[in-house]
Order: C-alpha cells, then sequence, then structure tokens
C-alpha cells in the first residue's frame, strides 16, 4: 500500500458541503463533498487526526486498494493475492461487508463469500466476534475497492456521555448543525429544551478547544503501523484552551436536566456549561454577549398531540422575541408549520436530513431585532 490513499469521511446525507468546510478548515487539502460523504487523498497520520479532531463525520474508512473485477473466480483470486499482512493485524476478527453496484459481479452475498474465504484461507483471518475489524468491499462499475473503517465504533460516541434522552441528538449531527449556524465558539449557546445536552455540551466542547475524539478508541489503534508516539502526540497538540464564555441548557424534565448535568461533568465541561429545570415560559436572558438559541424541539414521531406541539412552539417564538434580542435562533424540525408557529422570522431552511425515520430541516434567523 503507498504511503497515501485516498480518505474517506461518511457524513449525513444532505450535510457533506458542511462537512466538507470542516475537514478543509482543519487542514485536509483537497477535501472535495461526494455523497454521502467527504473524500481527499493522505496518510495514516491523517486517518488518525481525522479521527480525533473532526466532529461531522460518523466514520472514516480508509481505501487500501482495489482491482478491477468481472466474475467470482477473479475476485477469489485477486483477493487472495492482494497484501492484506500490510493493512490488517493476523489473529484480529474481522467482518467483511460488500455491495455490488452496476457490475457484472452483482450477488452481494456470493461476492462476501469469495472474499471471506480467500481471507481465511490466503490470511489465516478470523471471521465474526462482536469486536471485529470491518472490512468492506465495493464492487462498482467492475471494479472492486476495499476500505478498512477505521474508526470502530461510530464517532457519534465521543466516549463520555452514557445518558441519553427520547429522541437523541446525535453528536455528529449537533456539530454539523451548530456549524450550519456559523458557530464557531466565539459566543454562548443556549438550548431551552436540552434533553440530554448535545447541543450545549458540542458547542462547549468546540468554545475549549477540546477535540471530539479524545476520550475513546479506535479502530486503527489495532492496524500494523499505528504508532503509539505519534498518536499520543497528536493528542497532546490538541489540548484545549480558555474561554469567558457561558453555555446554558434547560429543560422542564427534572430527569433530563439530571443525565445533561452529568454528561458536562464528564465531558469536562461543567465550569462552563449549567443546565436548570424549567419551561420555556421562564426561560430568561442570560447576562453576557447575545450568541445562538438553537433547540430541538419534539415533533413528528416524537409526540402525538398536534395542538400541544403548536402551543410550545408559540411559546417558544414568543419569548425569544421578547427577550433574546441580538440573539440569533434555530430550530430543527420535520414540519415547517411547527417552525412557523414560532412567529420567527426565519431565513431559507437548509436541506432535509435524515434524524431519527424523519427528514428534518434547519430553521435559523438573522440577529432577532
Amino acid at each position: 500500500m503507498s504511503d497515501t490513499f485516498e480518505i474517506f469521511l461518511s457524513g449525513t446525507p444532505g450535510l457533506e458541503q458542511v462537512l466538507r468546510d470542516e475537514a478543509l478548515e482543519h487542514g485536509f487539502a483537497g477535501a472535495q463533498a461526494v455523497p454521502g460523504g467527504v473524500q481527499f487523498e493522505g496518510g495514516w497520520v491523517d486517518v488518525w487526526r481525522a479521527n480525533l479532531c473532526l466532529r461531522g463525520p460518523t466514520r472514516v474508512l480508509a481505501r487500501i486498494g482495489g482491482f478491477p473485477v468481472f466474475h467470482l473466480a477473479q475476485l477469489d483470486k485477486r483477493a487472495r493475492k492482494f497484501d492484506w499482512a500490510a493493512v490488517l493485524p493476523k489473529g484480529a476478527p474481522l467482518r467483511v461487508e460488500v455491495t455490488c453496484k452496476r457490475s457484472k459481479i452483482y450477488h452481494d452475498r456470493a461476492a462476501k463469500q469469495r472474499i471471506e474465504t480467500a481471507l481465511k484461507e490466503s490470511f489465516g483471518a478470523t471471521l465474526g466476534g462482536e469486536d471485529a475489524l470491518q472490512l468492506r468491499a465495493r464492487i462498482e462499475d467492475n471494479f472492486c475497492t476495499f476500505s478498512l473503517d477505521t474508526s470502530g465504533e461510530s464517532l457519534h460516541k465521543r466516549g463520555h456521555k452514557s445518558a441519553v434522552g427520547k429522541a437523541p441528538m446525535r453528536e455528529t449531527l449537533a456539530a454539523m448543525f451548530l456549524r450550519q449556524c456559523g458557530y464557531t465558539g466565539t459566543e454562548p449557546v443556549l438550548d431551552p429544551m436540552c434533553g440530554s445536552g448535545t447541543f450545549v455540551i458540542e458547542a462547549a466542547e468546540i468554545a475549549l478547544g477540546l477535540a471530539p475524539g479524545r476520550s475513546r478508541s479506535f479502530a486503527f489503534e489495532q492496524f500494523p503501523g499505528f504508532d503509539p508516539a505519534v498518536w499520543a502526540a497528536l493528542k497532546a497538540s490538541a489540548q484545549g484552551r480558555a474561554t469567558d464564555l457561558r453555555f446554558f441548557g434547560s429543560d422542564r424534565d427534572a430527569g433530563a436536566v439530571t443525565m445533561a448535568t452529568a454528561n458536562a461533568k464528564r465531558a469536562g465541561v461543567d465550569a462552563i456549561a449549567s443546565f436548570a429545570d424549567h419551561a420555556v415560559s421562564d426561560l430568561n436572558r442570560p447576562g453576557g454577549p447575545p450568541g445562538l438559541v438553537i433547540v430541538n424541539p419534539p415533533y413528528g414521531g416524537r409526540i402525538g398531540n398536534k395542538k400541544l406541539l403548536y402551543a410550545i412552539h408559540g411559546t417558544l417564538g414568543q419569548v425569544l422575541k421578547e427577550r433574546f434580542s441580538g440573539w440569533r435562533a434555530a430550530i430543527v424540525t420535520n414540519e415547517a408549520d411547527l417552525a412557523h408557529a414560532t412567529g420567527l422570522p426565519f431565513l431559507k431552511p437548509g436541506p432535509p436530513i435524515p434524524h431519527g425515520g424523519l427528514k428534518v430541516k434547519l430553521y435559523q434567523t438573522a440577529p432577532l431585532p
């Protein structure tokens, strides 16, 4: 395998451009948005750094090689000749996933069986197991590309949140919505329906310059060529900074406030993030500079009573208009009518984004008058 190869950041469909902007900002030159994510050329240190520092991707895949293939016997033969020892740890359990598209080999399961047999017989691989490394084979236009999932667990699992609410916003998606709002860590953020605290904690981490992957392990730590000393230096260079900003969450569910408080403590942001138990109608503007109010209120499949939903959104809009002059507001919802029920002057909404089996959009305002 060459020193540089294609690296693919798997992301949320609809937010590829936002993810590309984050990758470019972190110095991943040549990053391009493609359907389902972002790709660029790099080496293993770039893979490690992407897993450590980027907030938006769900996984980081390393394209480790490939070959043209037109029938199953050819796939078997070429898979046996592939230099697995250069990229896979000997004896580590593997899980193989195969997709076929516009190719003479069109049967995913037959292709998977051939690759698994080749791995077992030519490399002595063990297949299956809960902690198995994931090898992906994509056979498209008669070309087989192998990719390694370098992340392991999905990257939304930052490693310091044990408690989540009923309809949690994944950290990766929350980070991309914050970025869509132009949030860079230089203003306060408030979430008046905070649930387990995801928006508030992500915003506080960004302000403190804390790397999202600082508290967890990754699949690449098992790969040949992994250098613990270089990895330790990368983590050390991603240490945070101080901030005078404060971050606020509230919820009328006392259990959610308890969860969010505990999650903020585990994330190391409890000194600047605080959570209170009260209804939206009791929300008051905090002291300090104006910032961003961002909220993922109940909608769609999350709650049944539509009249109640319209009332909640109406109250939220009223409170923000009366008490949050100079602040920007952002709402995530799957129904335009609910967004408009706030009476807030929204700009054109963002693209539809899959979330919890629904398609949601981000509605945001300019600074409120």
